[in-house]
């Protein structure tokens, strides 16, 4: 991936984020919902889950829905084998990381729950354990993060503006 197609399509999320029209909190609300997903429950049920929840908690359906983005053909090669990783370490049952990587390598290839349940209890265990700790870090982090950039491009944009009306200086 060159560094110009990586700068333009950051540059396309940051402005889906900060122009959203609603309140800080309820775009932030929505990223994190789709964090949480993105991050709890394997390839396939995550926006059915994701969007019915946004309107449960009001969160942003736009950030609901991205954020399950999280898990995606290029980070899933990353993230389900360190979930699996981590948590068979927190299980005691210690496997090395390249063993997790090749057990985990089918399930990614082929992308189904059949595939994953067919891995073995421990390491679908591992997997959800992993998946847990994940969320419960990336959530809160996702939702401050969220909530700081609409924060400060509100901020930045009131006072280019010259105040809170919008007026500039005379």
């Amino acid at each position: 991936m060159n560094r110009k197609f990586f700068r333009k399509h950051l540059i396309r999320l940051y402005a889906k984020i900060v122009r959203e029209k609603a309140s800080p909190e309820y775009v932030a609300r929505g990223w994190a919902i789709g964090m949480f997903y993105g991050c709890l429950i394997p390839f396939g049920f995550q926006l059915i889950c994701s969007i019915p929840t946004a309107f449960l908690l009001k969160g942003s359906k736009i950030g609901a829905t991205v954020g399950t983005l999280i898990t995606n053909h290029f980070t899933i090669f990353l993230l389900y084998p360190a979930q699996c990783y981590v948590g068979l370490l927190i299980m005691g049952k210690g496997r090395g990381l390249d063993e997790v990587k090749q057990i985990m390598e089918d399930v990614i290839r082929r992308q189904s729950y059949e595939a994953l349940f067919g891995i073995g209890r421990d390491l679908v265990i591992a997997f959800f354990i992993g998946a847990v700790l994940l969320t419960a870090v990336m959530t809160p982090l996702t939702y401050f993060f969220v909530r700081g950039l609409v924060v400060r491009h509100r901020q930045r944009r009131t006072e280019k503006n010259g105040g809170p009306a919008g007026r500039t200086a005379r």
